[in-house]
C-alpha cells in the first residue's frame, strides 16, 4: 500500500490499481498499460491511497479445498453399493463407511506418511545378547492397524454374530471398507489381506480348537488382542515357481511337523500366524509332494518356536510394513487338511489375496487420480485453470475411464465371490479365469495412472511432503506381488482349458454389445476375437500358444471392462459411465491412426470422475 510522492514508482504498464479516497470510493479503475503518464512525482492528500492488485505467489488460489471424506467424495463407490447391497444392510453399516472416510481423508493421511517415512527396525539381540528377533514399530503404524481393527472389516466378515446377517454380502461390504483403507495407507493393507486370507483357511480347513483359539483373535474389536496374518511361500530356488521350493517337513511325536530351511520373501514379517508351504516328501516336479502348515512364533508352552529372522527387506515402496527373510530351524507346526492337499489349499488364499491385491490397486489408483483432479481443478497456468487446456482435459478423460473399467470389472469379481460362497457353482467358474485377469488389469494400469496422474501435478507430485511418491512407490509392487503379469497370463490360460470361465466371459461381453447400440464395429471386431481365440484353442506349439494369449487376453479384458462400464450404466441409470464407455469404444478398441478426435468438456470430466468435494 503507497501513499503521496510513492505512487508514481508504482505505477507500471499493466498493472491492475485502484486509486481510493477517505471513504473507499473508486477515483479510477484498472488502467491499461501507457494510460497514466505522469512526469514527476504528484502530491497526493495523505487520506489517499493506491492499492496494487497483482497475481500471488502460490501454487493454488486462497481456499482451495480438498476432500474431508472420501465415502462422501466417492460417487462411483456410494452409487455402486446402494445399487448392489439391501438398503437395510448398507444402512447398518454406513456409520463405518463414513467414519473411515473422514479418517482416510484425515488423520490417516498423516499417519500413513510417518509411518513410511519411519519404517520398522529389527531388533536382533537384547542387552544381555540373547537372540529375540524382535520387530520395533512406529507408533503411527500402531494406530493405523488400531483404525482398521474398530472399522469392523474383519468382524463383520467372521464375528459369528454378523457372518449369518451380512451372508452373500461380506466380501463387498469388507472391500468397501478396505478400498477406503488403502487410499490412505495401502503398506499396512498388505498384513491386512493376508490376515483375512489365514481366517478363510483357519475356518475351512483348521481343527475346531485352532478355529476356536484363533479366529477371536481375527474378529476382535480390540486392537491389543488382534492378530495378523502371514504366508511364507517364497523360497531361493524358485521365486513364483513353489514347485522348485526346497524347506523340508518332518512328523515329530507330539502331532507337530518339523521345518527346516529359508524363507526368503516373508510379507508381514511381524504375523501371528503364519501359513507356510514345505516338502512332506522328495523333490518332485510341481506342486506335488507340498504341505500346507499352520505356523506360530511360539510354541504351546510359550517358547520361542526356532524361526531366526535374518533381515529385514529394505524395500522400494509399502515402507511402513515389515518383510524379512526367515531361517526355519526345527519349528513347529501343524499340517492343515490332508497331506497331498498341499498347493490345492493355499490357492484359496492366494485367490483372496489377489483381489485383495486389485482393490489396493483400483484404491491407490483412485487416490493418484483424485489428487490429480483436485489439483487441477484450482491449478492456473498459462494463463487459465489447469482443466481449461484440452489436453489435460483429454489425460483426464483417459485416466477416468480407465479408472471406471477397473473400478467396475474389480466390483464384479467381488460381488462373484459373494455369490460362490454362497454355494454358486457358475460364479466359481466365472472366477478360476476372471481372479488374475482382474489381478493383472488393475496392478498394470494402476501403476499407469499413477505415473500419469504425478505427471499432471508437475514437479509439486514428485516432492516426498506430499503422498504422490509413497503412492507410486506402493502401487509399483501390486503388478509383482501375488503373481506377476506373465503368470497371470498362464493362470488364465490353464483356467481357459480347466474350466468354463472364459467362455462365461465371452457371453457376458457379448450379451452387453447386443443390449448397447450403435455397437456394430464393436461386435465385428468382437467376433474376430473369439475367432483367434477358439484357434488359439486348437494350436500346439506351447511357445506361440503363450504369445498368442497374452495378446488375446489383454485384448479382451479391455472388452470385459467395457462390458462392465455398460452394465452399470443399465444397472444404476446414472450419468457417470457414458463418456468412459465413449472413450474405451473410440480410444481403445476401436481407436484409428489421424483420427479426429473428441474433446469432454470441463462439465463432462467432472462427471466422469464422479468426485465431489
Amino acid at each position: 500500500m503507497l501513499r503521496g510522492s510513492q505512487v508514481c514508482s508504482a505505477l507500471q504498464a499493466g498493472d491492475a490499481c485502484l486509486w481510493s479516497g477517505p471513504l473507499g470510493h473508486p477515483l479510477r479503475s484498472a488502467h491499461p498499460a501507457g494510460a497514466l503518464r505522469p512526469v514527476g512525482p504528484q502530491k497526493i492528500p495523505f487520506p489517499f491511497i493506491l492499492v496494487i492488485m497483482q497475481k500471488e505467489n502460490r501454487v493454488l488460489p486462497r481456499g482451495h479445498k480438498t476432500s474431508q471424506n472420501y465415502f462422501k467424495s466417492d460417487k462411483l463407490l456410494e452409487d455402486y453399493l446402494h445399487a448392489h447391497l439391501p438398503a437395510q444392510v448398507l444402512s447398518e453399516q454406513s456409520d463405518a463407511l463414513e467414519q473411515l472416510g473422514r479418517l482416510a481423508a484425515g488423520v490417516m493421511n498423516e499417519l500413513s506418511l510417518t509411518a513410511d517415512k519411519n519404517g520398522p527396525k529389527l531388533r536382533k539381540r537384547n542387552y544381555l545378547g540373547e537372540t529375540i528377533n524382535q520387530i520395533d514399530f512406529h507408533p503411527a503404524y500402531e494406530e493405523l492397524k488400531a483404525i482398521a481393527v474398530h472399522s469392523g472389516m474383519f468382524r463383520l466378515k467372521w464375528a459369528p454374530e454378523f457372518r449369518e446377517r451380512y451372508a452373500g454380502q461380506r466380501h463387498r461390504l469388507g472391500f468397501a471398507l478396505g478400498y477406503l483403507y488403502a487410499m490412505s495407507e495401502s503398506g499396512l493393507y498388505c498384513p491386512l489381506c493376508m490376515t483375512d486370507g489365514v481366517a478363510l483357511l483357519i475356518d475351512k480347513y483348521a481343527s475346531e480348537e485352532d478355529k476356536a483359539r484363533l479366529l477371536p483373535r481375527i474378529y476382535t474389536d480390540e486392537p491389543k488382542d488382534f492378530y495378523t496374518g502371514a504366508m511364507f511361500l517364497t523360497e531361493k530356488a524358485g521365486g513364483s515357481d513353489v514347485g522348485a521350493n526346497l524347506v523340508k517337513a518332518s512328523p515329530l511325536d507330539n502331532g507337530y511337523w518339523s521345518l527346516e530351511g529359508e524363507k526368503w520373501f516373508c510379507s508381514n514379517a511381524s504375523a501371528e500366524i503364519i501359513f507356510a508351504l514345505a516338502r512332506t516328501g522328495p523333490l518332485e516336479k510341481g506342486t506335488r509332494g507340498l504341505g500346507i502348515f499352520l505356523l506360530e512364533p511360539q510354541r504351546p508352552d510359550g517358547s520361542a518356536n526356532n524361526m531366526d529372522l535374518i533381515r529385514l527387506k529394505d524395500k522400494l515402496g509399502t515402507r511402513s510394513m515389515a518383510s524379512g527373510e526367515y531361517l526355519l530351524q526345527g519349528s513347529w507346526a501343524k499340517l492343515i487338511g490332508e497331506e497331498g492337499q498341499d498347493f490345492k489349499i493355499m490357492t484359496d488364499m492366494i485367490n483372496l489375496s489377489r483381489l485383495y491385491n486389485s482393490v489396493a490397486a483400483i484404491s491407490g489408483l483412485r487416490r493418484a487420480l483424485i489428487e490429480a483432479y483436485q489439483f487441477a481443478t484450482y491449478r492456473n497456468t498459462f494463463g487459465k485453470e489447469l482443466l481449461e487446456h484440452a489436453l489435460v482435459r483429454m489425460k483426464f478423460w483417459e485416466l477416468g475411464s480407465i479408472h471406471q473399467g477397473q473400478f467396475y470389472s474389480c466390483w464384479k469379481a467381488i460381488s462373484l465371490l459373494d455369490q460362490a460362497e454362497a454355494g454358486d457353482a457358475t460364479a466359481k467358474e466365472w472366477l478360476r479365469f476372471l481372479t488374475p485377469m482382474i489381478k493383472k488389469a488393475t496392478a498394470e494400469q494402476g501403476v499407469y495412472v499413477a505415473r500419469e496422474s504425478m505427471e499432471l501435478m508437475g514437479g509439486l507430485g514428485y516432492i516426498e511432503d506430499g503422498v504422490m511418491p509413497k503412492v507410486m512407490r506402493d502401487i509399483m509392487v501390486l503388478p509383482i506381488w501375488e503373481g506377476a503379469g506373465n503368470i497371470m497370463i498362464l493362470d488364465m490360460l490353464r483356467a481357459s482349458q480347466k474350466s468354463k470361465g472364459l467362455l462365461l466371459l465371452l457371453e457376458f461381453v457379448y450379451e452387453q454389445l447386443k443390449q448397447r447400440r450403435g455397437t456394430d464395429k464393436l461386435r465385428a471386431d468382437f467376433a474376430l476375437l473369439k475367432q483367434k481365440l477358439s484357434a488359439l484353442a486348437e494350436a500346439k506349439d506351447m511357445d506361440q500358444i503363450q504369445l498368442g494369449a497374452k495378446q488375446l487376453f489383454e485384448r479382451l479384458t479391455d472388452y470385459f471392462q467395457w462390458a462392465c462400464i455398460s452394465e452399470q450404466a443399465s444397472l444404476m441409470q446414472t450419468n457417470y459411465q457414458e463418456l468412459a464407455l465413449r472413450y474405451y469404444e473410440e480410444e481403445r478398441l476401436l481407436a484409428q491412426a489421424y483420427r479426429e478426435q473428441y474433446l469432454p468438456s470441463r462439465a463432462e470430466i467432472a462427471g466422469l470422475l464422479a468426485w465431489e468435494f
